[in-house]
């Protein structure tokens, strides 16, 4: 294989969303069993991913189970497992533990996305060149949060960015920035006469018809990983920072980050890159593992499937349906897997949920309806509400969802928009005033007055607040808006400490945008 000359991420996904599954599979099929050299493991891990429903079965080019390779490589190279070098048995990494233990997924690959670096076990198996000594992502928002720059795009990435990031280093900074000025007046033509030969694939055969089509890939792929953090947005072409993430990313560039060394020995380095948010150093003692008895298959095999079902509803505690879903599901005895769910996930688990939420509020049309039934769920199994999705009749005189708090004695009025950068137009004032607020008995059989009505979109714009104090003033009823990022902070901040509906109402009675310094 050719020497990689430019940043290089493996994707048998361009999405890090289904990591928290194919997780899961890996370790009901590979963990204590030896996987190197072990093809027949490699199948099974490749048949478990089929049979998921996470691999389609047509991609399997062999019986060699390279596909199986494929995917243990991906959740290696984002420190999720390493292999035992005096076994060769895999084990998971403390985040990797953090995930199947139904902690947020977009936390714990978040810290994992910004201490990727090169060089590393996986960039030396891949033979991405040695002269990068950098943390690409971290690269990436020094970029976007230093105002030459302000915005990048998949192009500029590609071009510019993975090619010249050579290190972390105020002078290859510097230049870097100088190259993407240069690139965005002259485009190709401040690329070196050289540049597609010295930046060609692996295979070192250049595709003429399409010749930075594998940096373009590539760069689209880290974007996404990148966007999965919540750091980012994309925005008609360009990916800039998330307004209210500004803060935190500030926060994030001011503390150096450190490289790991040794990643020439794959077991320290993956043990160490593989720590989570919640601990220093990892200290367990996997010399001695035991046999695996057919209890902890089925252990195994409920945990598996309780994080795919997470995945797609959220779960904010365990309840009997639940355990009858997973018991179904694995064919395994109900008292086992009630005292599994019971012990491993006592809170539920949300995280890997909300990821999946949050993608669809920058999704505009095409998923609105996924959205709005999304968050009819949250607000009936995570905050508590009768919540009843009304917008699937297409109807403008009914809002998308209608909460009834039988708690507190009131009903709310929620709105999604699935838009980045939401404006509440003349009609949409219109239809929030007189149609859902003045005419709420035709759509609710509830007496109970309307507490207030809220918003709920990917972004704002600057006079989102003079636009809800105007509903306010003009309808009586007090009401807000709130980010899907902000929101997704209040409802793992519920998880902690449960807010009440009168907490809630009072929270979303503000008559402006909701930020995160209102959530407590």
């Amino acid at each position: 294989m050719a020497e990689l000359n430019y940043w290089w991420v493996t994707r048998p996904k361009r999405k890090l969303n289904s990591i928290p599954e194919v997780l899961a599979a890996f370790s009901n099929v590979a963990l204590s069993v030896r996987w190197s050299a072990a093809r027949n493991v490699h199948i099974l891990f490749e048949e478990e991913l089929e049979r998921d429903g996470l691999k389609r079965i047509g991609e399997r080019r062999d019986q060699s189970g390279s596909g199986g390779r494929t995917y243990q490589a991906w959740l290696s190279s984002l420190g999720l497992i390493f292999i035992q070098e005096s076994t060769g048995i895999p084990f998971l990494t403390l985040a990797g533990e953090a995930i199947l233990e139904g902690k947020s997924p977009v936390e714990v690959l978040k810290n994992q996305v910004l201490k990727y670096q090169f060089p590393s076990p996986f960039g030396i198996k891949t033979h991405v060149s040695g002269r990068f000594k950098v943390h690409p992502f971290i690269f990436l928002l020094r970029l976007l949060n230093d105002s030459r720059v302000v915005y990048l795009t998949e192009e500029e990435i590609a071009k510019v960015v993975m090619t010249e990031g050579v290190n972390d280093s105020e002078k290859c900074f510097d230049y870097v920035v100088t190259r993407l000025l240069a690139f965005r007046e002259n485009g190709d033509r401040s690329l070196p006469s050289d540049f597609i030969d010295t930046h060609a694939p692996s295979t070192g055969r250049v595709n003429l018809a399409h010749p930075y089509s594998h940096l373009t890939d590539t760069a689209n792929t880290m974007i996404n990983w990148l966007e999965y953090t919540q750091l980012i947005l994309r925005d008609e072409g360009k990916i800039v920072i998330s307004y209210e993430k500004r803060d935190e990313i500030r926060s994030i560039l001011s503390q150096k980050i450190s490289f790991i060394d040794r990643p020439d020995n794959h077991e320290f380095f993956q043990r160490k890159y593989g720590l989570d948010p919640w601990h220093q150093k990892d200290t367990r003692n996997l010399l001695n593992t035991g046999t695996i008895s057919s209890k902890l298959i089925d252990m195994q095999r409920i945990r598996q499937a309780f994080i795919a079902f997470s995945m797609h509803r959220p779960i904010a505690q365990i309840g009997p349906d639940i355990i009858l879903e997973i018991a179904d599901q694995t064919g395994t005895d109900k008292v086992l897997v009630e005292s599994v769910l019971y012990k491993e996930y006592p809170h539920g688990a949300i995280g890997g949920f909300l990821s999946g939420y949050y993608e669809m509020a920058f999704k505009g049309r095409d998923e609105a309806t996924d959205f709005e039934v999304a968050t009819t769920s949250i607000f009936k199994e995570v905050l508590g509400y009768n919540a009843i999705h009304l917008g699937q009749t297409g109807s403008k005189s009914a809002p998308d969802v209608l909460l009834i708090s039988d708690d507190d004695g009131y009903q709310a009025i929620i709105d999604n928009k699935a838009y980045s950068n939401y404006s509440i137009s003349g009609d949409h004032h219109n239809r929030m005033v007189y149609n859902y607020i003045g005419n709420v008995s035709n759509y609710s059989n509830s007496s109970y007055p309307i507490g207030f009505f809220t918003y709920i979109a990917g972004g704002f714009i600057n006079t989102i607040d003079r636009q809800i104090q105007a509903e306010a003033d003009e309808s009586k009823v007090h009401g807000s808006a709130i980010t899907v990022g902000t929101f997704i902070k209040l409802l793992e901040r519920h998880n902690q400490c449960s807010y009440s509906h009168k907490e809630l109402r009072e929270l979303f009675s503000i008559n402006r945008q909701v930020l995160l310094t209102d959530i407590r």
